[in-house]
């Protein structure tokens, strides 16, 4: 089966072509980096002018490195949310009118499945059930993943996901956009115990997130630093990269470890665009290691948003049966548990 997925969640334009829900025959991502690398960060109505003017030339291009057409297609999935309504909109009715005019089946995916499924466009895979991290610029949630299509939302972001703290962070810092990639290059010359940044833990059984709190101090103590000629003389910027980098990946690593604690599971996977964080990944290989945890992760462009983890989430619902009806609208808020029932 032979499923084109298309995202436009945010600000990179998708499209990947997927055959039997696993074997990627292509992956096409056009980036906007540059565009609102002025900004730091993504300014919506320039994402989604953008994806108008590059979505049908990255559907073509998928097929094209796929040597398909899109008659060869058996089914059409495209993101319905959550994420930027404008981005969402572009995706989603360009979708619409490919699989109405050519008669294709279309399915509607929620971003957040198709990040938690990415794991399996890799050829090692995790047993069910596992825990899921999705961590990126829109969201940070743990899941339950009892199959395909059964998750249970454990913890999720109360505030800024934590994506959004290392890109105002970075902000903050002068480094630029996007947050995550300048924050720990800069942070490898750093002293990561340097400063004491706050971890918001929320209570020993809490499952949820909050990084506001950590952006506000990391705001207050580089207003400070800038004022202070003898502070600025003993911590380096690279410091600060370093400490708040290490205060995310603290709160991120103690809660999905309490999550699996909690569900009894052996096995953990993250996904998402922190995913690709070197230190978060190295943290967790050793905390898994040394507990006897199978511990897994997508390679690093099945992390970013891509058409290749939606086209998966799509096979997996078009052989149940499902199909969108042509009338369904984009979701700027789409929670994981109004998925239909599996």
């Amino acid at each position: 089966m032979i499923i084109l997925g298309i995202d436009t969640s945010c600000d990179d334009t998708s499209a990947a072509v997927v055959a039997d829900g696993h074997r990627v025959l292509s992956n096409v991502v056009n980036s906007q980096i540059s565009l609102h690398h002025p900004y730091g960060g993504v300014v919506p109505e320039l994402a989604s002018r953008e994806h108008i003017r590059n979505i049908v030339s990255v559907v073509k291009e998928a097929l094209s490195r796929a040597k398909l057409e899109v008659k060869d297609l058996d089914g059409i999935a495209v993101t319905v949310g959550p994420g930027l309504i404008g981005s969402l909109l572009v995706g989603l009715y360009y979708a619409k009118a490919l699989a109405y005019v050519n008669g294709i089946p279309l399915v509607a995916i929620n971003h957040h499945e198709g990040h938690i499924l990415s794991i399996f466009l890799e050829d090692d895979v995790p047993p069910f059930p596992f825990v899921a991290l999705t961590v990126s610029g829109g969201h940070t949630s743990l899941y339950y993943v009892k199959g395909f299509g059964k998750y249970t939302l454990m913890g999720q972001t109360l505030d800024d996901a934590a994506g959004e703290a290392f890109d105002k962070v970075a902000k903050i810092l002068g480094l630029g956009y996007p947050g995550g990639v300048v924050i720990e290059k800069l942070a490898r010359s750093g002293q990561k115990d340097r400063i004491n940044f706050p971890r918001a833990y929320l209570g020993p059984d809490s499952l949820d997130f909050s990084f506001s709190g950590l952006k506000t101090a990391v705001s207050l103590y580089v207003k400070r630093w800038h004022q202070n000629k003898e502070k600025r003389a003993s911590v380096q910027l690279a410091d600060i990269a370093a400490s708040f980098q290490e205060a995310v990946i603290d709160v991120l690593v103690k809660k999905i470890m309490k999550a699996r604690e909690m569900s009894g599971v052996d096995s953990m996977v993250i996904a998402g665009g922190v995913a690709c964080n070197h230190v978060l990944r190295e943290r967790l290989k050793d905390i898994a290691s040394e507990n006897g945890i199978l511990f897994s992760y997508p390679r690093s462009e099945y992390c970013t948003d891509n058409g290749a983890m939606i086209a998966l989430a799509g096979y997996h619902r078009i052989i149940k049966g499902e199909q969108a009806d042509l009338s369904i609208d984009a979701r700027s808020r789409f929670p994981i548990q109004d998925l239909a029932p599996s």
